[in-house]
Protein backbone atom coordinates (compact mmCIF):
# COMPACT_ATOMS: atom_id res chain seq x y z
CA UNK A 1 0.00 0.00 0.00
CA UNK A 2 0.98 3.62 -0.59
CA UNK A 3 1.15 6.18 2.23
CA UNK A 4 0.65 9.84 1.34
CA UNK A 5 1.16 12.75 3.75
CA UNK A 6 -0.81 15.99 3.61
CA UNK A 7 -0.35 19.10 5.78
CA UNK A 8 -3.31 21.27 6.81
CA UNK A 9 -2.13 24.24 8.83
CA UNK A 10 0.37 22.93 11.37
CA UNK A 11 -1.15 19.49 11.86
CA UNK A 12 0.25 16.59 9.81
CA UNK A 13 -2.41 14.10 8.70
CA UNK A 14 -1.58 10.67 7.31
CA UNK A 15 -3.98 9.14 4.72
CA UNK A 16 -3.77 5.46 3.82
CA UNK A 17 -4.80 4.53 0.24
CA UNK A 18 -5.40 0.80 -0.43
CA UNK A 19 -3.24 -0.59 -3.26
CA UNK A 20 -6.32 -2.00 -5.02
CA UNK A 21 -7.86 1.47 -5.34
CA UNK A 22 -4.58 2.85 -6.59
CA UNK A 23 -4.33 0.21 -9.34
CA UNK A 24 -7.94 0.73 -10.45
CA UNK A 25 -7.50 4.47 -10.59
CA UNK A 26 -4.26 4.19 -12.54
CA UNK A 27 -5.86 1.80 -15.04
CA UNK A 28 -8.79 4.15 -15.53
CA UNK A 29 -6.45 7.06 -16.17
CA UNK A 30 -4.51 5.04 -18.74
CA UNK A 31 -7.74 4.08 -20.55
CA UNK A 32 -8.86 7.71 -20.72
CA UNK A 33 -5.53 8.79 -22.20
CA UNK A 34 -5.43 5.87 -24.65
CA UNK A 35 -9.02 6.39 -25.79
CA UNK A 36 -8.41 10.08 -26.28
CA UNK A 37 -5.29 9.41 -28.34
CA UNK A 38 -7.01 6.79 -30.47
CA UNK A 39 -10.01 9.03 -31.05
CA UNK A 40 -7.75 11.83 -32.15
CA UNK A 41 -5.85 9.54 -34.53
CA UNK A 42 -9.05 8.25 -36.10
CA UNK A 43 -10.52 11.71 -36.41
CA UNK A 44 -7.41 13.00 -38.14
CA UNK A 45 -6.85 9.96 -40.37
CA UNK A 46 -7.41 10.26 -44.12
CA UNK A 47 -10.18 7.90 -45.30
CA UNK A 48 -9.04 5.10 -47.59
CA UNK A 49 -12.35 4.62 -49.41
CA UNK A 50 -15.02 6.94 -50.75
CA UNK A 51 -18.13 6.22 -48.69
CA UNK A 52 -20.48 6.95 -51.60
CA UNK A 53 -18.73 5.02 -54.41
CA UNK A 54 -16.57 2.44 -52.64
CA UNK A 55 -13.45 3.36 -54.64
CA UNK A 56 -10.06 3.44 -52.96
CA UNK A 57 -9.03 7.11 -52.66
CA UNK A 58 -5.73 7.06 -50.76
CA UNK A 59 -2.70 4.85 -50.09
CA UNK A 60 -3.00 3.16 -53.47
CA UNK A 61 0.08 1.00 -52.83
CA UNK A 62 -1.17 -1.39 -50.16
CA UNK A 63 -2.31 -4.97 -49.59
CA UNK A 64 -5.17 -6.00 -51.87
CA UNK A 65 -8.34 -8.03 -51.29
CA UNK A 66 -8.98 -11.38 -52.95
CA UNK A 67 -11.86 -10.16 -55.08
CA UNK A 68 -13.05 -7.14 -57.06
CA UNK A 69 -16.67 -6.09 -57.68
CA UNK A 70 -17.78 -7.07 -61.16
CA UNK A 71 -14.55 -8.82 -62.14
CA UNK A 72 -12.53 -12.01 -61.83
CA UNK A 73 -9.08 -12.16 -60.28
CA UNK A 74 -6.56 -13.92 -62.53
CA UNK A 75 -3.08 -15.35 -62.04
CA UNK A 76 0.03 -14.82 -64.15
CA UNK A 77 -0.53 -18.17 -65.86
CA UNK A 78 -4.07 -17.16 -66.78
CA UNK A 79 -2.87 -13.78 -68.06
CA UNK A 80 -0.37 -15.54 -70.30
CA UNK A 81 -3.23 -17.49 -71.88
CA UNK A 82 -5.45 -14.43 -72.20
CA UNK A 83 -2.62 -12.44 -73.78
CA UNK A 84 -2.17 -15.18 -76.40
CA UNK A 85 -5.81 -15.65 -77.29
CA UNK A 86 -6.06 -12.32 -79.10
CA UNK A 87 -9.58 -11.76 -77.77
CA UNK A 88 -8.84 -9.99 -74.50
CA UNK A 89 -7.99 -6.28 -74.35
CA UNK A 90 -5.06 -5.67 -71.98
CA UNK A 91 -5.27 -2.31 -70.21
CA UNK A 92 -2.42 -0.93 -68.14
CA UNK A 93 -3.65 1.66 -65.63
CA UNK A 94 -0.29 2.53 -64.11
CA UNK A 95 -0.52 6.13 -62.85
CA UNK A 96 1.41 8.85 -64.63
CA UNK A 97 4.97 9.76 -63.70
CA UNK A 98 5.29 13.52 -63.61
CA UNK A 99 2.92 16.50 -63.91
CA UNK A 100 0.14 14.66 -65.76
CA UNK A 101 -1.17 15.51 -69.21
CA UNK A 102 -0.68 18.83 -70.97
CA UNK A 103 -4.03 20.64 -70.87
CA UNK A 104 -3.36 22.15 -74.33
CA UNK A 105 -2.12 19.10 -76.25
CA UNK A 106 -3.41 16.22 -74.11
CA UNK A 107 0.02 14.58 -74.26
CA UNK A 108 1.20 12.95 -71.04
CA UNK A 109 4.36 14.52 -69.62
CA UNK A 110 6.20 11.51 -68.25
CA UNK A 111 9.44 11.74 -66.32
CA UNK A 112 10.39 8.08 -66.75
CA UNK A 113 9.54 5.23 -69.13
CA UNK A 114 6.96 2.52 -68.52
CA UNK A 115 7.50 -1.12 -69.47
CA UNK A 116 4.36 -3.22 -69.65
CA UNK A 117 2.84 -6.41 -71.08
CA UNK A 118 3.10 -6.59 -74.90
CA UNK A 119 -0.09 -5.62 -76.67
CA UNK A 120 -1.36 -3.47 -73.81
CA UNK A 121 -3.01 -0.06 -73.98
CA UNK A 122 -1.80 2.33 -71.30
CA UNK A 123 -4.45 4.60 -69.80
CA UNK A 124 -2.77 6.47 -66.93
CA UNK A 125 -4.63 7.67 -63.85
CA UNK A 126 -8.00 6.07 -64.70
CA UNK A 127 -7.65 4.00 -61.52
CA UNK A 128 -7.79 7.00 -59.23
CA UNK A 129 -10.66 6.87 -56.76
CA UNK A 130 -11.93 10.29 -57.76
CA UNK A 131 -11.63 11.23 -61.43
CA UNK A 132 -12.05 14.69 -62.90
CA UNK A 133 -14.67 14.83 -65.66
CA UNK A 134 -12.06 14.88 -68.43
CA UNK A 135 -10.53 11.59 -67.23
CA UNK A 136 -13.96 10.01 -66.71
CA UNK A 137 -14.61 10.78 -70.38
CA UNK A 138 -11.11 9.61 -71.37
CA UNK A 139 -11.70 6.25 -69.71
CA UNK A 140 -15.20 5.78 -71.12
CA UNK A 141 -14.25 6.78 -74.66
CA UNK A 142 -11.20 4.53 -74.74
CA UNK A 143 -13.10 1.51 -73.44
CA UNK A 144 -15.74 2.10 -76.11
CA UNK A 145 -13.01 2.39 -78.78
CA UNK A 146 -11.08 -0.69 -77.64
CA UNK A 147 -14.19 -2.86 -77.50
CA UNK A 148 -15.87 -1.38 -80.59
CA UNK A 149 -18.88 -0.79 -78.40
CA UNK A 150 -19.18 -4.44 -77.37
CA UNK A 151 -19.60 -4.49 -73.60
CA UNK A 152 -19.19 -8.27 -73.47
CA UNK A 153 -15.64 -8.09 -74.90
CA UNK A 154 -13.07 -9.30 -72.34
CA UNK A 155 -11.03 -6.56 -70.65
CA UNK A 156 -8.05 -7.18 -68.38
CA UNK A 157 -6.83 -4.46 -66.02
CA UNK A 158 -3.46 -4.35 -64.30
CA UNK A 159 -0.89 -2.01 -62.81
CA UNK A 160 1.88 -3.30 -60.53
CA UNK A 161 1.86 -5.40 -57.39
CA UNK A 162 -0.14 -4.11 -54.40
CA UNK A 163 -1.69 -1.38 -56.57
CA UNK A 164 -5.32 -0.40 -56.04
CA UNK A 165 -5.48 1.42 -59.37
CA UNK A 166 -6.38 -1.73 -61.31
CA UNK A 167 -8.95 -2.69 -58.65
CA UNK A 168 -10.62 0.71 -59.01
CA UNK A 169 -10.50 0.57 -62.81
CA UNK A 170 -12.09 -2.88 -62.90
CA UNK A 171 -14.85 -1.78 -60.55
CA UNK A 172 -15.37 1.39 -62.61
CA UNK A 173 -15.62 -0.57 -65.87
CA UNK A 174 -18.22 -2.82 -64.25
CA UNK A 175 -20.25 0.25 -63.27
CA UNK A 176 -20.21 1.26 -66.96
CA UNK A 177 -21.85 -2.01 -67.94
CA UNK A 178 -18.86 -4.11 -69.07
CA UNK A 179 -19.48 -7.71 -68.17
CA UNK A 180 -16.30 -9.71 -68.90
CA UNK A 181 -13.64 -8.21 -66.68
CA UNK A 182 -10.36 -9.60 -65.43
CA UNK A 183 -8.22 -8.14 -62.65
CA UNK A 184 -4.51 -8.99 -62.47
CA UNK A 185 -3.33 -7.76 -59.05
CA UNK A 186 0.31 -8.83 -59.47
CA UNK A 187 0.64 -6.56 -62.49
CA UNK A 188 3.93 -6.07 -64.30
CA UNK A 189 5.86 -7.14 -61.20
CA UNK A 190 4.26 -10.58 -61.25
CA UNK A 191 4.55 -10.76 -65.03
CA UNK A 192 8.29 -10.03 -64.94
CA UNK A 193 8.84 -12.44 -62.04
CA UNK A 194 7.82 -15.23 -64.44
CA UNK A 195 10.48 -14.03 -66.92
CA UNK A 196 7.89 -12.73 -69.34
CA UNK A 197 8.76 -10.01 -71.82
CA UNK A 198 7.90 -6.37 -71.21
CA UNK A 199 7.96 -3.60 -73.81
CA UNK A 200 8.26 0.17 -73.76
CA UNK A 201 4.80 1.73 -73.73
CA UNK A 202 3.35 5.11 -74.65
CA UNK A 203 0.19 6.37 -72.95
CA UNK A 204 -2.91 7.23 -74.94
CA UNK A 205 -3.29 10.97 -75.33
CA UNK A 206 -6.14 12.71 -73.56
CA UNK A 207 -8.69 14.31 -75.88
CA UNK A 208 -8.76 18.07 -75.46
CA UNK A 209 -10.44 20.60 -77.70
CA UNK A 210 -9.46 20.01 -81.29
CA UNK A 211 -8.62 16.30 -81.24
CA UNK A 212 -9.38 12.70 -80.25
CA UNK A 213 -7.39 10.17 -78.23
CA UNK A 214 -4.64 8.48 -80.17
Amino acid sequence: MLVQRYRFSDFPITTVIPASRLVVGLAAAIMVVAFGSASGAVAGAKPKFDEATGYRISRYRAALPDTVPGGKRVSTEEVEKLARDGLTVLIDVMPSYGPGFDPKSGQWRMTRPRLNIPGSTWLPDVGLGKLPAILERYFAQNLDRLTAGDKTKPLLFYCQSDCWMAWNATKRAASMGYTTLYWYPEGTDGWSDWDNETVLSQPVRVAVEGGDER
